[in-house]
């Protein structure tokens, strides 16, 4: 794992932290010297395995700072006390790790509308929200980085369109035009995607079904060495891209 306690003394929020890529980003900030707040909705074990308790248990078990915190990305009201209360238990924010997801790869024809706006919902508005909530305390603290974990099939239009991929799309752009806006207050601010297919637990509930070549599946430590590489900048270093995970971990 990189990091060698890059991180120490800075605090991440992680939504979407309670399985999958979130939950190993949240243990590999840890492991590099983060507090790390450990927000999702999971509170309960239900039909996907992962809770935000049974992730912050493993990090403190560890040695790590972890506050599991209970957060709805889709309710601004959710967000705000889940952004609270990591300000109130740590003293602040300095980094930002966007990935609460829904998962819907089916044809536009068959979607129905419920679902294409879970999807806008959670993948877009959520990473709005947590976003918008979190900017000013990680200006206070003079600088840090604002990470969206995002998809490489935003780039996929070859492979037809459905709405995940198109609520990911719109999560780069608001991203690429943030880092702009928040140069001047030295954050960095990028999106992250798997260089290939991570084979969490939502994509097994989600994935229709895919069967996807052994070749294109990558570990979920990609993903996590890659935010360790993102969590420590500032608008000095990378800022305004959209990293493709095994890319800049080979760095």
């Amino acid at each position: 794992m990189t990091g060698h306690r890059t991180l120490e003394g800075k605090t991440a929020f992680v939504a979407g932290a309670s399985r999958g890529i979130g939950a190993t980003v949240a243990a590999a900030l840890a492991e590099a010297g983060a507090a790390v707040a450990v927000a999702a909705r999971s509170e309960r074990e239900g039909k996907v395995p992962g809770t935000i308790h049974s992730v912050a248990q493993r990090i403190t078990d560890t040695g790590g700072r972890a506050l599991p915190v209970p957060c709805d990305v889709t309710s601004e009201d959710s967000v705000a006390a889940a952004v609270g209360h990591t300000v109130d238990e740590f003293g602040g924010i300095d980094i930002l790790v966007a990935n609460a997801g829904v998962l819907w790869l089916g044809p536009v024809e068959s979607t129905p509308l419920k679902r294409w706006q879970l999807c806008l919902d959670v993948n877009l508005t959520g990473v709005f929200l947590v976003t918008k909530a979190v900017i000013p305390h990680v200006r206070a603290r003079g600088g840090g980085s604002l990470i969206a974990i995002t998809t490489t099939g935003v780039d996929m239009v070859d492979q037809g369109a459905n709405a995940y991929w198109v609520s990911k799309a719109g999560v780069e752009r608001l991203y690429l035009g943030l880092a702009t806006d928040l140069r001047a207050d030295n954050i960095a601010v990028n999106c992250l995607s798997p260089s290939r297919v991570v084979l969490t637990e939502g994509w097994q509930a989600g994935g229709l079904g895919m069967q996807i070549p052994p070749e294109m599946v990558e570990p979920p430590e990609a993903m996590a060495d890659a935010a360790v590489l993102l969590a420590g900048q500032d608008a000095a270093g990378i800022t305004g891209t959209v990293q493709r995970s095994e890319d800049i971990s080979a760095r």
